[in-house]
């Protein structure tokens, strides 16, 4: 029997039902260009009772008829020469079929670093117009490198999702600023408040891709306890099922989903089995490949015919003068980093096998992006088997690395390849990553594949086309007008051209003109003419010459596709006037001054941004909190400083992490071992160093504190450590070296546990979970000296 309430449901529900709606469309005479659209002002009543009105129109805004969905796929540090699409040796069958259904464009640009680029093509504006000169961990205090996408610069999901679409961010995010990344925020530029209905993903510009630090929305999520975890698998899942609910929930709603792996950023983390299907197809090396990824280009039509090999820099050695070690070593970094590159490419397959079981591939306008930047060479000469080796200046040699061979790829690495493969990965181009002076740095490989707005199956664009013109294409292709106002800022107009006219023609004028710099090196195109300035490479400690003194190139890449010959002495006036027009595009896009500064800036106290801890000397921390990055934590790095935490203790014993900082690849982890207060440093997974005591805590209540004197003399030095249980000294050591620049892009400070990889292997309960309870632990760190920084 129906009671009350129920009956009062139902009849609600039929009221409901009956409202009439409408359909705000293009034409319904509402400004589009103000966002939100702003609904009618609701009528005012004069009757009492409900059952004699009738109530105003229901408005629900829709996107105009025949707005496609919009998938944009896009890759991490993928250079032009990767994939099989375009030639490379990575086979990537998914980007190859949407290919021959599709467009392939060969003269797409990026911005040569990740965070840069993702900040552009979400918001059809210039890098530095997204106060993104840099990445986020190395922003400064001047307008163009803030590392905070201004109000003024609304995303494409805004737009779309103010216009009636379902929105997506899966995957890397990486442009919010990192000390806002914490549980006090402010939050206004994650991805959920900026455009995003779902976000399931990471913030930095890299994790760790069998434990990575994932967020769903603005809570971190728990991680399944599976061996086989990986993240690429996780993210495609999580994909596969937004966009399943997203089709059965609202049919009629268009979808635009942002799909950004990790992938082939480093770490290069791959199940062994991908691995295995490139076992000795690098053994010809870096040089014979990039020979032989020449031929396929050609051949495929990719690079025009005669194009030569750009030479690769001088600090790359040829393959043939390599050791044994050598070969073997390099050999088994790019096995890796091409299997990370397929295995990426076949999730993104069953993404879209998804979408083309729910019937909406064909109207799907798909962007597959194979990269955000060149190739990064930032593995230096060698490679690495911890990425966080570079980001300290610290130099691995062949031998470390062989130590781990057997094991690359897999959880106990956390691998980078040496900078040739990153050349041969950019052929024909010279330069990688970083390099955004050169399209090896900035030239990717990619394909738009829209059976219902492409008619052409299968053709090459060569349109100079850039990162910064996919926004205005999408909002064409969905009949939506650039807002001039979003959430009451006035818009900075958005400086890209829609690519909509090159879908159709091959023919059709793109850009004319596009400036480049990161750290930099520096570069400006003008209508088939290139001029630009190598000033730092990746492996290199320090730039080639101060900014005015840079020797400047000229090419005319209408003849060159590969920036071979240098014109510059035979054509001083064009040289000159290119100069003249970088410096005025360098001024209005706040590219000025330059900052030429690069793993320096990674420490904000040099960089000159905000500290979430301003300047604090003091952090107090309560039992459970977790997950907190290194751009939130009190920095420890350089200085001394002591931990001093309030336990109890229970009868049974004690036993597991009071706090600890990083994990299996750089960290520390203040800990009772054995009932035993112990601290353990974990020098870039070279080496640990432990200072236990000798006595168990005996039950009840107690104060454990670690002290460190640091030695000083500059950055990375050691120190010794005490422990005091009680005010009393238990344990005393020395600890020889330290991280001097960071510990971890994704890995997180606990209390009371060490969450994602472990400071040490060998904690009893999983991720060390303390067992008794830490009430509160306070940092309190020494000013650094000046000399030391």
């Amino acid at each position: 029997m129906m009671n009350k309430h129920s009956r009062f449901l139902g009849l609600m529900a039929l009221i409901l039902i009956s409202l009439p709606a409408v359909a705000v469309g293009v034409a319904d005479g509402l400004d589009r260009t103000v966002l939100p659209i702003h609904a009618p002002d609701a009528p005012l009543y004069d009757e009492l009772d409900a059952r004699n009105a009738t109530p105003p129109p229901r408005i629900e805004i829709k996107v105009p008829k025949n707005a496609p969905n919009v998938l944009i796929i896009l890759l991490d540090d993928m250079g032009f020469g990767v994939p099989s699409t375009f030639g490379g040796p990575a086979r990537m069958p998914t980007l190859d079929r949407l290919a021959n259904e599709g467009l392939r464009f060969n003269q797409f640009h990026t911005t040569a670093l990740c965070a840069p680029t993702r900040t552009a093509l979400l918001s059809g504006r210039n890098h530095h117009m997204n106060n993104m000169g840099s990445i986020t961990e190395t922003a400064t205090a001047f307008p163009g490198n803030t590392g905070q996408r201004p109000d003024n610069v609304a995303s494409i999901a805004a737009m779309l999702r103010y216009n009636g679409y379902s929105t997506a961010h899966i995957g890397k995010n990486h442009e919010t600023a990192a000390w806002e990344i914490s549980p006090s925020g402010p939050t206004d530029r994650w991805p959920i408040r900026n455009g995003f209905d779902k976000f399931y993903g990471f913030f930095g510009g890299e994790t760790n891709q069998w434990s990575p630090l994932v967020y769903d929305g603005m809570t971190p999520v728990e991680l399944p306890n599976d061996p086989k975890y990986n993240f690429m698998t996780d993210m495609t899942n999580k994909a596969v099922e937004w966009v399943s609910y997203q089709q059965a929930l609202t049919p009629d709603k268009p979808f635009f989903m942002y799909f950004a792996p990790g992938a082939t950023h480093a770490p290069h983390h791959v199940p062994p089995e991908w691995i295995a299907k490139y076992k000795g197809k690098f053994d010809q090396g870096w040089d014979k490949l990039r020979e032989e990824t020449l031929v396929r280009q050609i051949k495929l039509g990719v690079v025009p015919k005669g194009t030569q090999l750009a030479p690769m820099p001088d600090a790359i050695k040829q393959w043939a003068s390599l050791s044994a070690n050598e070969k073997k070593l390099f050999a088994r970094q790019m096995e890796t980093f091409a299997a990370f590159a397929e295995y990426a490419d076949a999730e993104i397959g069953r993404l879209l096998k998804a979408v083309d079981d729910l019937g909406e591939l064909d109207n799907t306008l798909v962007f597959y992006i194979a990269g955000d930047n060149g190739t990064s060479a930032e593995g230096g000469m060698n490679g690495m088997f911890n990425e966080y080796t570079y980001l300290n200046g610290v130099p691995e040699t062949v031998e470390d690395q062989l130590q781990h061979f057997d094991h690359w790829g897999g959880a106990t690495t956390y691998p980078h390849m040496a900078a040739g493969w990153a050349i041969a990965g950019d052929t024909p181009f010279a330069w990688s990553k970083q390099i955004g002076s050169d399209f090896g740095g900035t030239r990717n490989g990619m394909v738009v594949r829209w059976p219902k707005g492409i008619k052409a199956k299968g053709e090459l664009r060569s349109q100079f086309t850039h990162v910064i013109d996919v926004t205005p294409t999408i909002l064409e292709a969905a009949g939506l007008p650039e807002p001039t106002e979003v959430n009451g800022i006035k818009q900075v107009p958005i400086q890209g051209k829609s690519m909509l006219s090159a879908f159709a023609d091959g023919k059709a004028p793109m850009r004319s003109s596009q400036y480049f710099e990161i750290i930099g090196n520096r570069a400006i195109y003008r209508d088939g003419w290139f001029a630009r300035v190598i000033h730092k490479a990746p492996w290199e400690q320090a730039p080639r010459a101060k900014l005015k003194e840079d020797t400047w190139e000229l090419f005319d890449t209408r003849n060159d596709f590969s920036l071979v010959n240098n014109l510059a002495a035979k054509n001083p006036q064009k040289l000159k006037a290119l100069q003249d027009l970088f410096m005025k595009e360098a001024k209005v896009n706040h590219v000025l001054p330059i900052d030429d500064r690069s793993i320096e800036r990674l420490n904000p106290q040099l960089a000159g941004r905000p500290d979430l801890m301003g300047g604090r000397t003091s952090l107090t921390l309560y039992s459970g909190m977790k997950d907190l990055s290194e751009n939130v934590f009190i920095n420890i790095k350089n200085k001394s400083h002591a931990i001093t935490a309030e336990v109890d203790i229970p009868a049974s014993g004690a036993e597991g992490v009071v706090l600890a900082q990083g994990g299996r690849f750089g960290g520390w982890s203040f800990h009772v071992k054995d009932g035993k207060p112990s601290y353990t440093y974990n020098f870039l997974g070279m080496n640990r160093s432990t200072i236990g005591a000798n006595k168990v805590l005996p039950a009840g209540k107690h104060t454990l504190r670690y002290e460190f004197a640091y030695d000083g003399g500059g950055i990375g030095k050691g120190g010794t450590g005490k422990i005091l249980v009680d005010g009393k000294t238990v344990a005393e050591g020395r600890i020889e070296r330290t991280q001097g620049m960071i510990f971890s892009l994704d890995e997180s400070a606990d209390v009371g546990m060490d969450n994602a990889t472990p400071v040490l292997e060998d904690y009893k309960a999983p991720h060390g979970v303390f067992a008794g309870k830490v009430n509160k632990v306070t940092v309190d760190v020494t000013p650094a000296n000046k000399n030391a920084l």
